[in-house]
């Protein structure tokens, strides 16, 4: 059973970056008591008034914060659950670091870097580089410029007849590429290239702009790009981009595979993995999609690998016939796309449709996703083991709105071996001949599925028949809680202790929490693997101001006892030191 505990982030309407870390190291001091808690306070932040691009530090702390100690969703067992008890009144003195970028830019992307703590920040025509405390170590120029969305070559590939105007460069993808120690940061300048940066000092490695395969999307927002890179120890890495076309399938796949060359400034960067005359490794929109929806497109959500696959979350437009009717309307559905790592030409390219319910009510508009393991105690009320991998999902109410989605929603969990079960089925029924294609966006018409035989087992990667494949019948997640009124907007979970922890954020910028609040949207999570921390981006500091914050000492100390941590543990915490202390 899940307790949700309430609580406001931010009153005052911080434009922040909240961070709740568990000491740079690979536990967290949270000893859950019984029957286990899931404790999901949020904590109040004030507002704060700091010089232009500075920080402000009532308590510099270093990376080893307990700030995460005050967000913490604990997954409890047994037949009776412990909702916690009222704080005591907040310490006077009230500790945190806030960063502020410029007036009026705004943070689209968020990394941070599991190896040393840095924190990568993608805003508004800048890349910054902090550290654990927030303090500035670097920052990075990527705009704006002269440019017009219609340029296409960008007018720095040769001379636009379209008028330029002075634009924003809005930062649409940040990745850490471990292994050549490098960030890719893409824009929405010049049709979506892509800056490759040192690690260390944002030195720009490369910026590869001259073949069309570098123009990733034209999409000019935040949240339209997703990627996701494919490590390799001996060959050059794979980065699999998947992107909104904003109506220019002509342009740009939708989804695609791409080379992570060594070499940033190498004439194969980011060139397809495969490409000749029939084909390569991307899936384009077909242009006759257009004319049953004429703004079609594919929306991104989220993106992970596992295994032998690549992952995305998607919502996708399509016209269905409502019961008794004859005409048809617009829906949006959720879905999930899976592709071989290996395969060059796409063709184990399936999507499967994805969505929750409970007493009644379908939450079918996925809003934030995230891969976790599921641990011990929660495979055990699963039936899954401790090590398989767990989707959290938030959904919203309903199917017809995606830009304005209603208040309610869901956080779901689902098995991903399910999921992938339910592909294989599919996958098996197809190639005996049964159904059609089921991917009405891409063949537009039913096309029948053919008869082969051939065995086909969990890592069954496609041929150049019955693909691209769609799964017509819905794979529901398991309902955790519902939000009726502050829809969840954000959600991030990993393993300690054996207990999955999940922390979630609101449209108000609360931390895992029913009710209302003034409190800013959150726009952006990071969590690094093995530190266990929690970032998220809110809106507005006054009118203006993009502000990234992190809870310190004195509200940690405050949150701390209705987490169930013990003195002892309490105190080795505060001080900023790690250990593997059990109390």
């Amino acid at each position: 059973m899940w307790v949700a505990a309430m609580g406001h982030l931010n009153p005052g309407g911080l434009r922040q970056v909240s961070c709740c870390c568990s000491l740079g190291c690979d536990r967290l001091a949270v000893e859950p008591r019984e029957p286990a808690l899931l404790p999901g306070h949020s904590v109040p932040v004030p507002s704060a008034t700091v010089p232009q691009g500075h920080v402000s530090e009532m308590k510099a702390m270093p990376w080893n914060w307990t700030c995460l100690l005050s967000h913490l969703l604990m997954l409890g067992m047994g037949s009776s659950t412990l909702l916690p008890r009222q704080p005591p009144p907040l310490p006077q003195k009230r500790s945190f670091v806030t960063f502020r970028g410029e007036p009026a830019e705004s943070f689209n992307h968020l990394v941070v870097d599991e190896r040393t703590g840095h924190i990568y920040v993608g805003a508004v025509n800048r890349i910054y580089k902090l550290s654990s405390d927030l303090k500035v170590l670097v920052t990075h120029q990527t705009g704006p410029d002269e440019d017009n969305p219609k340029c296409y070559p960008p007018r720095i590939v040769q001379t636009c007849n379209e008028p330029l105007t002075t634009t924003n460069n809005v930062n649409k993808m940040l990745l850490i590429d471990y292994k050549e120690n490098r960030l890719i940061a893409c824009g929405s300048l010049y049709q979506g290239i892509c800056k490759l940066l040192r690690l260390e000092d944002l030195f720009k490695l490369g910026e590869p702009f001259h073949k069309k395969e570098h123009y990733l999307s034209g999409v000019n927002e935040s949240g339209s790009v997703f990627g996701v890179i494919v490590s390799y120890s001996n060959l050059d890495d794979k980065l699999f981009i998947a992107t909104a076309v904003d109506g220019k399938p002509e342009y740009f796949p939708t989804i695609s595979s791409r080379k992570l060359t060594k070499n940033s400034e190498a004439d194969g960067m980011f060139a397809y993995v495969f490409h000749d005359e029939f084909v390569a490794s991307m899936i384009k929109i077909p242009s006759d999609t257009f004319t049953v929806i004429p703004d079609f497109d594919i929306y991104y959500v989220y993106g992970f690998s596992s295994g032998n696959f690549v992952y995305f979350l998607t919502l996708q437009p399509e016209m269905v016939s409502p019961p008794g009717s004859t005409t048809k309307e617009q829906v949006y559905t959720s879905k999930l796309v899976r592709l071989c790592k290996e395969d060059t030409a796409f063709n184990s390219y399936v999507e499967v449709p994805i969505g929750c319910e409970r007493g009644g009510v379908e939450y079918r508009l996925l809003q934030a996703a995230y891969l976790s393991k599921a641990g011990a105690v929660l495979a055990q009320t699963l039936g899954v083991r401790p090590e398989d991998d767990l989707l959290f999902t938030v959904f919203s109410k309903g199917q017809k709105r995606k830009m304005k989605s209603l208040d309610e929603s869901a956080l779901c969990i689902f098995i991903l071996k399910q999921i992938n079960d339910r592909i294989k089925e599919r996958l098996q029924s197809c190639y005996r001949g049964e159904g059609t294609l089921d991917l009405a966006w891409l063949k537009v018409k039913d096309i029948p599925c053919s008869s082969a035989l051939l065995t086909i087992d969990d890592n069954f990667c496609g041929l150049d028949m019955n693909a691209p494949l769609g799964v017509s019948e819905m794979v529901r997640g398991i309902p955790v809680f519902t939000e009726d009124r502050d829809r969840m907007t954000s959600v991030i979970a990993y393993v300690y202790k054996n207990h999955s922890l999940a922390f979630v954020g609101t449209k108000s910028g609360k931390l895992k929490k029913v009710g209302r609040g003034r409190s800013p949207v959150i726009v952006d999570t990071a969590c690094p693997h093995r530190r266990g921390c929690f970032l998220a981006f809110s809106d507005t500091l006054g009118p203006d101001w993009p502000v990234i914050q992190v809870l310190g000492e004195a509200l940690c100390r405050h949150w701390g006892p209705l987490l169930g941590l013990k003195p002892f543990l309490l105190r080795r915490l505060t001080e900023g030191r790690c250990g593997n202390h059990t109390g």
